[in-house]
């Protein structure tokens, strides 16, 4: 059985976060948008939860990690290429976004990676197709 996969984030500002993640050329389905959460499609079968604080606040008895000084996840994306990647770190930087650490190049795989304006870690890889296991 496929399953859909959602990823929810708190962000402090909604409609800020909604024009960064369009800048780097992600669509939102309209159906899960109104004024305390969105959803950012990632793939058919990927979906990015981008709620308010609040709203995030009503799905957890946990404290909120503030991303500005602690890490609560790192989000991978694949790209189809190592130009890629480094467009979509370019585009999130020009967004106003920031480069938390140097690209890594292990030959066979290339990634980079940047902070959004919430202070998430967003990984992207690309990997040769010849060095994925069949």
């Amino acid at each position: 059985m496929a399953r859909n996969l959602f990823v929810n984030l708190p962000v402090r500002d909604l409609d800020r976060s909604v024009r960064f993640f369009t800048a780097l050329g992600f669509s939102f389905n309209a159906h899960f948008t109104d004024e305390t959460a969105t959803c950012m499609i990632v793939s058919e079968s990927s979906f990015v939860m981008l709620l308010t604080e609040e709203k995030f606040k009503q799905f957890t008895p946990k404290q909120l990690c503030d991303t500005r000084q602690a890490t609560e996840v790192l989000v991978c994306l694949s790209a189809q290429s190592r130009a890629e990647v480094d467009q979509l770190v370019a585009k999130a930087v020009a967004a106003g976004g920031s480069i938390y650490k140097a690209p890594t190049d292990f030959g066979f795989m290339y990634g980079h990676s940047f902070q959004d304006l919430d202070g998430h870690q967003w990984e992207l890889v690309f990997m040769e197709a010849e060095a994925v296991p069949h």
